[in-house]
């Protein structure tokens, strides 16, 4: 089978590692890829939004299986763009329709979800323009610290956690009125603050059935001991050391089971991943966000812990057999660590050389590129998250200090990476 995956991150390379592992596996193309992903298929230059385009190379290239990486064409609707057409839909694609992808592309859309359901998630209420006046007054007697969200897709950055009145008003007035995150914040969801620990829970789903991937907690400061910026995310750890059989077991019960059967009940197409960002409060577990694709970079620890032939698994979802199914898990501790460029999250230089690629890597790591492009010999940076190194060991310790040795050999201007994934369990 030929198979076209969209996307150009960390994850994505990811994935293209593990389903060239595949027996069913014919050929890979991904669209439009990095200079990791040269190395498990071919790379077209393709926007993962350019849905004609799609359509031109899926019919040039024979292609039986479409993989979508990132958010953005869910949201727009590919699979809906597939579905319509009278060639395409026998073409499975693996992601949710507009609709169920909405999960993700709506708070406002989400929380009413989740409510319907009785999902346990944060208090919340949401503003626009309409009701601008009633959101200030609201938010001026909300208690401390104060969450705001804007409604849409604002790539990863619509979220802020105010820690006084006046900053929480400020921020509120920037979205609605400023337009801050453009679009994506004219509606604003305001919800309480709950404090607890964070994990990352990957479910793929046919719309019946569910299978859960292994779990994985990733760390979004730049700087070490959490401080600093915010991120797409510095690095990840997989299994989670708190996220036992019975805080599984509180999960699956109380969030995954009436999350699927809820899609089911409103008719919503969903094939796909359903990653449930989730907080530990005290001992029980509550739903921060979901999104509707797997996260990165925790799919760079996730891919190497599964030992399921992933083609099998997207097959068994497209032809809603996944209750067929059971996840066979590498044992091992798997960490990865996130190399940026200088001045990331904020503004840095691209087309900086890489050197040390070409170093024999230690047969536990793993190197997944992020943003990075090949041009002739030289593998050059092209964006903040530039690659980041996975390994195996038998504690969190021994995996993060893998990680670390490689990365020690591996070198471009302005290079920086965090030494504490996964501090809180060294």
């Amino acid at each position: 089978m030929n198979i076209l995956l969209l996307g150009s991150g960390g994850r994505e390379h990811a994935l293209a590692w593990k389903l060239i592992q595949s027996p069913l596996c014919t050929k890979l193309l991904i669209a439009p890829g990095n200079a990791g992903t040269l190395q498990c298929g071919t790379n077209i230059e393709l926007s993962p939004t350019d849905f004609e385009g799609i359509k031109k190379a899926c019919n040039k290239e024979k292609i039986g299986m479409v993989v979508v990486g990132p958010e953005e064409p869910l949201v727009r609707g590919i699979v809906d763009f597939f579905a319509a057409d009278p060639v395409l839909k026998k073409i499975p694609v693996i992601g949710p329709s507009a609709r169920g992808a909405r999960l993700e592309g709506s708070k406002a859309f989400s929380k009413k979800f989740m409510e319907r359901y009785k999902i346990p998630t944060a208090g919340y209420r949401e503003f626009d323009a309409a009701n601008y006046a009633d959101g200030i007054a609201y938010l001026q007697k909300h208690p401390l610290p104060i969450v705001l969200k804007a409604d849409g897709l604002a790539g990863g950055k619509g979220v802020v956690i105010c820690q006084s009145h006046v900053e929480a008003v400020a921020e509120f007035e920037l979205m609605l009125q400023g337009h801050k995150f453009g679009e994506a914040g004219s509606k604003v969801v305001v919800e309480e603050f709950l404090k607890g620990i964070e994990l990352s829970v990957f479910v793929l789903t046919d719309g019946r059935h569910y299978v859960i991937l292994p779990e994985a907690k990733d760390y979004k400061r730049i700087g070490e001991d959490d401080t600093g910026l915010n991120t797409g995310g510095m690095g990840a750890v997989s299994p989670v050391p708190f996220a036992d059989a019975p805080f599984m077991q509180k999960i699956t019960e109380r969030i995954i089971v009436p999350t699927v059967e809820g899609l089911r009940k409103e008719n919503i197409d969903y094939k796909g991943f359903i990653f449930v960002g989730v907080i530990k409060v005290g001992d029980d577990p509550y739903v921060i966000e979901y999104n509707c694709r797997l996260g990165d970079p925790e799919t760079e620890v996730v891919m190497p812990r599964l030992k399921n032939d992933l083609v099998e698994l997207f097959m068994a979802t497209a032809e809603q057999r996944l209750d067929k199914i059971r996840i066979e898990q590498d044992p091992r501790i798997a960490c990865t660590v996130v190399a940026v460029s200088g001045g990331y999250p904020g503004s840095y230089e691209k087309g900086l050389p890489i050197t040390g690629l070409d170093i024999p890597c230690p047969e536990d790591s793993l190197i997944f590129h992020s943003g990075t492009k090949a041009q002739k010999d030289a593998v050059l940076t092209n964006g903040g998250r530039v690659l980041c190194v996975t390994s195996f060991a038998e504690t969190v310790y021994e995996a993060v200090d893998r990680s670390r040795d490689v990365l020690e050999k591996i070198n471009f201007e302005g290079i920086y990476y965090r030494r504490d994934i996964g501090y809180e369990f060294l």
